[in-house]
């Protein structure tokens, strides 16, 4: 595997527990429609949360929610509703992203976007 896919995966991973520690209850990862992934899905306070993670090692080249485009944004929504009527899904739900920045010192570092967009 590649390093970039390494490190996007502990980002997801990372993500995970740190969004289980405020209170998500983690549901899915890695679910795929067609040519959509979904990274996490999570529930909190009554949504289905659909989670995009974004890992960056630095701010250089932009900052992780600016690489979640027009594209990316609709194959999320398709896969989500893929997913919401698998599950039979009937409240409401919502996409988040989470940027998940290293530091110098090889600390994490989480930047989350609630209700990112539809």
């Amino acid at each position: 595997m590649a390093a970039h896919n390494e490190q996007g995966k502990l980002a997801e991973e990372l993500t995970k527990d740190w969004l289980t520690g405020k209170g998500y209850i983690f549901r899915d990862a890695n679910y795929r429609h067609a040519h959509a992934e979904i990274d996490l899905i999570f529930e909190y306070q009554g949504l289905l949360v659909f989670v995009e993670v974004k890992f960056r090692s630095g701010t250089g080249f932009g900052y992780a929610e600016e690489f979640v485009d027009y594209t990316k944004r609709k194959l999320l929504v398709k896969a989500a509703d893929h997913y919401i009527h698998q599950k039979d899904w009937h409240k409401d739900i919502r996409f988040d992203i989470v940027g998940v920045y290293k530091d110098q010192s090889n600390n994490y570092h989480f930047k989350h976007f609630e209700d990112a967009f539809y």
